[in-house]
């Protein structure tokens, strides 16, 4: 099991989508809502952490997405047709440069 995970809420039309390439039987209900979890590894997380402020995570040290992030999230576990793709989800994700001004621009 990995040390964090992302949950993603599941509107009707994203849990179609999620049966249509046999995902189904991931989802599970937190709270009376259906969701699907991504795990991700300690390393990832504090990518994802960096990348996104304010990020935080609940007792069961999984943390939602902001929605832009959790839509390309959704659209590539559904594109590849598992929940194990946060070694390819992150080069999505996770934006190094984000927030740092250009080299021309320092000088």
């Amino acid at each position: 099991m990995a040390d964090y995970s992302i949950n993603i809420f599941l509107d009707d039309e994203k849990l179609k989508g999620l049966e249509s390439v046999g995902l189904a039987d991931k989802v599970m209900t937190i709270d009376g809502k259906k969701v699907i979890k991504v795990e991700m590894s300690q390393k990832e997380q504090k990518k994802l952490v960096k990348g996104f402020a304010g990020l935080s995570f609940d007792a069961t040290n999984a943390c939602v997405l902001p929605a832009e992030a959790e839509t390309k999230l959704f659209n590539i576990v559904k594109d590849m047709k598992t929940l194990d793709v946060m070694k390819f989800a992150i080069m999505k994700l996770y934006n190094p440069l984000a927030g740092k001004a250009p080299r021309s621009a320092m000088r």
